[in-house]
């Protein structure tokens, strides 16, 4: 699994970038906020990194920031959001808002990013108030309603192993309420694949 990628930015287009480490160039998805907050073609650049595996293709999406991937996990969980839709609303609103508009059950605020109608709007809200408990609290609010660190690289190598979003998420949040905030990675693994087989 890449976690990130770190290197010098080789090009950019409308929906992704590559960036060049070692020699290698990566290809890497991207909303428009990170395109944006990237840098100049040429010059060092960073990107926290989701792998996307399917059937017939292995892709990587990156984010400017941890908790812009955050809620990208936490978008994909949510039925009928495929990575393009929620690149859409990452591309439309920063996590704060997201966390503000799902707490406050504003579908118009979702909605208002391309390829988001208003029933899809109304169950990611639903969904996700759910998974992040409807609580805000400021503009620090993104990065403590969704699943970090050690939780969310759980949640990703389940992903990786070919779980759903929704049975990844949960079977780590259980894991990590019998072990606790200091588990380990791979001790929150092993349960939580124990948990899902259940």
């Amino acid at each position: 699994m890449i976690a990130h990628l770190k290197g010098r930015l080789d090009a950019t287009g409308t929906d992704h970038a590559v960036i060049d480490v070692g020699g290698v160039g990566y290809l890497v998805g991207a909303s428009a906020r990170t395109l944006a907050a990237i840098g100049p073609v040429g010059e060092a650049a960073m990107l926290h990194t989701e792998m996307l595996v399917s059937e017939d293709s292995i892709r990587l999406v990156g984010f400017s920031s941890s908790a812009e991937r955050d809620w990208f996990r936490l978008l994909t969980g949510v039925q009928g959001v495929g990575s393009r839709v929620a690149l859409a609303i990452l591309s439309a609103l920063d996590p704060s808002e997201i966390a503000r508009a799902v707490a406050s059950g504003d579908k118009a605020m979702i909605a208002r990013a391309n390829g988001v109608g208003p029933k899809l709007a109304q169950r990611i809200v639903m969904e996700l108030k759910d998974k992040t408990g409807g609580i805000v609290l400021g503009p620090a609010a993104a990065s403590q309603v969704i699943p970090v660190g050690a939780g969310a690289d759980a949640v990703s190598a389940l992903l990786n192993l070919g779980f759903r979003p929704a049975e990844a998420s949960a079977a780590v949040a259980a894991a990590e309420e019998d072990l606790g905030e200091t588990a380990t990675l791979d001790a929150l693994v092993r349960l939580a694949l124990r948990k899902a087989a259940k």
